[in-house]
């Protein structure tokens, strides 16, 4: 199933209307009450990360699910930008502001931002060889060129991923703290950020098969 498609811009506004479309899904799908409301909490974390980029960059959000896999989608549009949003990107990578970003969240908007000056302009892509993490002024973003395999199946021509991050952050103690502490990053079973095109895409998974019952049983 895939819901409706909803215009992300400027006007907040749209913010209530992607969390209506989440309740929509989960009541159509008929999910239990805590699985509906971990959705939720997960369109949440999404929309207050998103007035940052939209207030530049505007987009589509849309959910969808196959069984008791569910994701939510975020497509933001790198032609929207302007020259001087640009320089003013360029300007934040180069100074390590953006790899300094706090929250999880807040990383992941970084992550975004930079790879909408990838799409926007290939030769402006901070990235790390093929295979490798980027290790941006000591603090690994966890991103790089993805690999051929991978490419070919989904279209993305960078990629990061939070599973990723975690494995990379694991022997650092501030940041993995930072990980027990973030409700995204324990709720979600992953999240990519992938450039495909000239579009930037965020998506959220979660799965709510067997496992999740098994984890979550009484």
């Amino acid at each position: 199933m895939k819901s409706n498609i909803c215009k992300l811009n400027k006007d907040l506004t749209c913010l209530e209307a992607v969390l209506a479309e989440v309740e929509k899904v989960t009541t159509y799908n008929a999910l239990e009450d805590k699985k509906a409301l971990r959705l939720r909490l997960l369109a949440e974390e999404l929309c207050g990360m998103l007035p940052g980029l939209i207030e530049n960059f505007s987009g589509e959000f849309w959910a969808e699910n196959e069984g008791d896999n569910y994701e939510l989608h975020v497509e933001l549009k790198a032609d929207d930008m302007s020259i001087d949003l640009r320089d003013e990107l360029i300007s934040v990578s180069k100074s390590g502001k953006n790899a300094a970003a706090k929250g999880i969240m807040g990383k992941i908007r970084a992550v975004a931002e930079t790879m909408l000056l990838a799409a926007f302009d290939p030769d402006l892509a901070p990235m790390a060889a093929p295979g490798e993490f980027y290790d941006y002024h000591g603090y690994n973003m966890g991103f790089g060129y993805i690999d051929p395999t991978i490419a070919i199946e989904t279209g993305y021509i960078y990629s990061w991923s939070l599973f990723n991050y975690k494995t990379a952050v694991e022997e650092k103690k501030d940041e993995y703290a930072e990980l027990e502490r973030s409700i995204v990053a324990k709720l979600a079973d992953d999240i990519i950020v992938g450039v495909r095109g000239k579009n930037v895409e965020i998506v959220v998974k979660k799965s709510f098969g067997p496992v999740y019952d098994f984890i979550n049983r009484k």
